[in-house]
């Protein structure tokens, strides 16, 4: 469990489960380190020249790559908080460390015996310790990683530290062990290039839990990091062959021995940095695509806004204008109460259609699917017309509409369908008062045609440029320089919502004709009866 008390989530390298292709590099990588094994294996106790300067410098590198590696792992433990990472990671500083007395100890490195007043074994004994005291950390891990009651409770920095405290005590306390009491250990070396037989009871040992250690990765192998640590064990098991076959330092085992070594130092630090930074780059693309969405989202919302600013306007501007119309008409002497009451119809008539402009928006915006009913566009159209009476008088417009009569239903949404007539018919009133001295005409027809129904509203205004024809229906656009460009956008994705199309070309010998074609109601597919 995390901290929080959560769900793992496959995101950490703990939990993270290994892919096919890293399953496979696993896997080739182990047949190499065994491949090698067996190809040196003959020759291991082959003597080479002793090159003192190469044992400090392979254990500076063992030192880095473990000391990072720890520190990497211990991160890791203060995120999912398992006890197994807290001791992997104690292993990892243990073998760290333990490197600086072996190093300092090493007779003919520093000192022809050795410094810290080591004797003829102490560095062996401090070898040994390294390599039995890393599987330690890797069985320790493989018992306590499915373990859910080891997941600790206390701080992560009071675990963190005490870890290291102790890691510090025990590395000084074997130092202490095999410096001062030296003489007190069995030896070792009986001189300072060749082995005594001992060193064999310590090698049955140590491979003993290594192969334990791998033996419980393989059965409770989940993650990432359980298959690359199996691969560890794999090379540390390598290693110890090597020395099981060599009888003296600088033979071609112990600087093989090394190489093995350098493996078991490297591949956790190198995991853990690849998938640190593909982890890494996933959750930069994850706060992309995040701060993506949540720009949509404020478009939609700004879109909204705009779509009920534009689609209103035109109702409560009427209802502002019949409302001051019915005052005049009320203050005239004597009262014109015909003229009155007509405004106060209209306010009527226009409050009731903002009501449904809100009802129709919601229902477009909506996640849920409107219900459709069977509607009659001939109706539709001549109440849209009806509401533009007024525009028409005002800009001088005549108009010519040509219904075919009993025309088959189409299933939809009256409401929003009375809107996109009335939209596209605004525009063309909005477009034809632009144009002096030539006849204002707009001519609305209906047609049946292959179980379709086509409408079409043609006026003779400007028209459009025929590059822009494509682009005149998308969110934004406008050739108005008052316009949001929401209108057109809002007529396509309702006629669209109807599983219908709409378009616009050009007219003759001027003008704009929008063109609406939807399915008759028995050919929706989203209409049940």
């Amino acid at each position: 469990m995390a901290s929080d008390g959560s769900e793992e989530i496959a995101t950490w390298l703990v939990t993270l489960p290994p892919t096919a292709v890293q399953r496979r590099s696993a896997f080739s990588v182990c047949a190499i380190l065994l491949v090698g094994l067996g190809i040196l294996a003959p020759f291991a106790d082959t003597p080479l020249p002793r090159i003192t300067v190469f044992i400090p410098s392979f254990e500076a590198i063992i030192f880095v790559t473990d000391f990072i590696t720890s520190v990497l792992l211990f991160s890791q433990f203060s995120i999912y908080r398992s006890r197994a990472l807290l001791a992997l990671a104690s292993g990892y500083l243990f073998t760290a460390l333990i490197i600086i007395p072996h190093v300092l100890t090493y007779p003919g490195v520093f000192s022809p015996t050795g410094l810290l007043g080591a004797g003829l074994s102490t560095t062996s004994w401090l070898y040994w310790f390294w390599h039995i005291g890393f599987p330690v950390a890797l069985f320790a891990y493989a018992w306590l990683k499915d373990d859910k009651a080891a997941a600790t409770q206390t701080s992560t920095l009071f675990a963190v530290g005490w870890s290291v405290v102790l890691v510090c005590a025990l590395v000084c306390a074997l130092t202490l062990l095999t410096t001062v009491g030296e003489p007190l250990l069995p030896q070792l070396f009986t001189d300072v290039i060749h082995l005594t037989p001992f060193n064999h009871y310590l090698l049955l040992f140590g491979m003993i839990i290594c192969v334990s250690a791998l033996a419980l990765l393989w059965a409770r192998r989940r993650s990432l990091l359980d298959l690359w640590l199996m691969v560890v064990a794999v090379a540390a098991i390598s290693e110890l062959g090597l020395v099981a076959l060599t009888s003296a330092r600088f033979t071609l085992g112990f600087y093989a021995g090394r190489i093995f070594s350098l493996v078991t130092s490297t591949t956790v630090l190198v995991v853990l940095l690849a998938e640190t930074s593909r982890l890494y780059a996933r959750l930069a693309q994850s706060n992309l695509m995040l701060q993506r969405e949540r720009q949509n989202k404020l478009m939609n919302l700004e879109a909204m806004a705009a779509s009920i600013s534009h689609e209103a306007r035109q109702p409560l501007g009427a209802l502002a204008s019949n409302a001051s119309a019915a005052v005049r008409f009320l203050k005239r002497t004597p009262p014109d109460l015909d003229e009155a009451k007509s405004a106060l119809n209209r306010i009527v008539s226009d409050s009731r259609r903002t009501s449904e402009i809100f009802d129709n928006l919601r229902a477009l915006f909506g996640k849920s699917s409107p219900s459709l009913d069977p509607v009659d566009v001939n109706k539709v159209i001549a109440r849209a017309l009806d509401s533009l009476r007024t525009d028409f008088t005002d800009h001088e417009i005549t108009t010519r509409v040509e219904l075919t009569p009993e025309l088959p239903l189409v299933a939809g949404h009256e409401g929003q369908l009375q809107e996109v007539i009335v939209n596209l018919t605004r525009n063309a009133i909005e477009a034809m008062s632009t144009m002096q001295n030539v006849l204002r005409a707009l001519q609305v027809r209906t047609a049946h045609k292959d179980d379709k129904i086509i409408v079409s509203i043609e006026d003779t205004g400007p028209g459009i440029d025929p590059e822009k024809v494509d682009h005149i229906f998308d969110p934004f656009v406008t050739t108005k320089g008052h316009g949001m460009g929401l209108g057109l956008a809002i007529c396509r994705m309702i006629v669209e919502r109807h599983e219908g199309k709409l378009s616009a070309a050009p007219a003759h010998p001027h003008g704009v004709v929008f063109q609406i074609v939807l399915p008759q109601m028995g050919q929706s597919r989203r209409w049940k009866r």
